[in-house]
C-alpha cells in the first residue's frame, strides 16, 4: 500500500526525530519552519548538498548506504570549517512511495545522525527521480570558523587519513562486486566526516577544505581564494594498504589525487605550528600527513620522489 506524504513523514522520520533533540531546538518537525537557537557568541554555519541517483551514487545502492553518504557529505562541510553539528533538514525525491526502502533509508540516516550528534528538524518529500538533498546547520565560536582564504606563503599543506579509497569503493559498487566487510566499499558508502579534527584545527589552521571532488581540484579552490600557489610531493600523499593491494601504487596515487569522495580534510598550517599536529592527530584519532607547502607563484606544482614534475590530465570531479 502506498503511503501518503504525511504518513511517510510520520512513520519514517517524525517519530524517530522526536526521540532526540538538540538543546537549541525550540520547534522541530511538524510546523512550516523549525525554530532553532545557536549558543551565545557563536556563528551559524549552513551548507546544503544534493545527491542524485546515477550521478553521485549507483541507483542499486542500498537505501541505508545512500542515507549515510548523503549526511556524511554534508557533515564533512561542517568539519572543514571547524563547526559543531546541530541540526539538519531533508528533502527527499522518490520515484514511488516504497515503505521498506524508506524504513531502511531512515535507519541509515538516523544511525549516522546519532553517531555525530545532529538532529533532524524538518524537510519535504516529493515524487520524481531519486535524489536526496540535505541541509546541515552547525555553529562555531564567533569569528573562529575555518575558511578557504587564509593560506599564506610558507604554510604546510596537510591532509587527514588516506586518499583514494572511496574512488576504488565506487568502482566496487558500480561493478556490483561482493562487498561484505570490504574496507574500500565501506569508505565509499560510509565516509567519516572529520568533525573533531576540524574543531581542533580552529586554533592553528590558516585554511581548510574537505576532499570531495579530488585533492587537486579541492586544493585549487583554496589556492584561488587565498591568491597563492602550492607545491605537492606525490610520494607523501597518504595511501591505504588496501587500496595499493587492489589497484597497485600508480593507480592508487592517481585515485588519491583525483577521485574524490573521501571526505578527508586538506588544510594549511604555519610551519612554526607543525609541532602541534601530532597532539591534534591523537586527539582526533586520525593520521595527519604533511604533503607540501604554499608558494608565491599562483599555480599548483606536483613533484615526484626525485623532484621531477608530474603531469596529470585529470583534476577531479566536474559538476557540469
Amino acid at each position: 500500500m502506498s503511503l501518503s506524504e504525511f504518513e511517510l513523514i510520520q512513520q519514517c522520520f517524525a517519530e524517530r526525530a522526536a526521540t532526540s533533540s538538540h538543546s537549541g531546538t525550540k520547534l522541530g518537525i511538524g510546523d512550516d519552519c523549525a525554530i532553532v537557537s545557536p549558543p551565545a557568541e557563536h556563528d551559524l554555519l549552513v551548507s546544503v548538498d544534493t545527491l542524485v541517483a546515477e550521478v553521485h551514487f549507483p541507483d542499486n545502492l542500498a537505501a541505508a548506504h545512500i542515507a549515510q553518504r548523503a549526511l556524511a557529505a554534508n557533515l564533512s562541510d561542517l568539519a572543514a570549517m571547524g563547526a559543531m553539528p546541530a541540526w539538519f533538514t531533508l528533502a527527499l525525491t522518490l520515484p514511488e512511495s516504497d515503505e521498506a526502502w524508506l524504513l531502511e533509508f531512515s535507519q541509515g540516516l538516523f544511525g549516522m545522525a546519532e553517531e555525530y550528534g545532529i538532529h533532524l528538524v524538518g524537510g519535504d518529500t516529493t515524487r520524481g527521480p531519486l535524489s536526496v538533498t540535505i541541509q546541515v546547520i552547525g555553529h562555531a565560536p564567533a569569528g573562529e570558523a575555518l575558511r578557504r582564504d587564509g593560506a599564506r606563503v610558507g604554510d604546510l599543506i596537510c591532509v587527514s587519513g588516506a586518499l583514494g579509497d572511496a574512488g576504488a569503493g565506487l568502482a566496487i559498487a558500480l561493478n556490483d562486486e561482493p562487498h561484505e566487510a570490504n574496507f574500500l566499499f565501506e569508505r565509499f558508502v560510509k565516509p567519516s566526516p572529520r568533525l573533531l579534527l576540524g574543531q581542533s584545527l580552529r586554533a592553528i589552521a590558516s585554511s581548510a577544505i574537505d576532499v570531495s571532488d579530488g585533492l587537486l581540484a579541492d586544493l585549487k579552490h583554496v589556492l584561488k581564494r587565498s591568491n597563492v600557489g602550492a607545491r605537492l610531493y606525490s610520494e607523501k600523499v597518504p595511501l591505504s594498504a588496501e587500496l595499493i593491494n587492489r589497484v597497485g601504487r600508480d593507480e592508487a596515487q592517481r585515485l588519491a589525487l583525483t577521485a574524490g569522495d573521501d571526505y578527508e580534510l586538506c588544510f594549511t598550517v604555519p610551519a612554526n605550528r607543525a609541532g602541534e599536529l601530532d597532539e591534534i592527530a591523537a586527539r582526533a584519532d586520525v593520521v595527519i600527513s604533511v604533503i607540501g607547502e604554499i608558494i608565491t607563484e599562483p599555480h599548483l606544482e606536483l613533484l615526484d620522489a626525485k623532484g621531477q614534475p608530474v603531469s596529470i590530465d585529470e583534476t577531479g570531479y566536474q559538476h557540469f
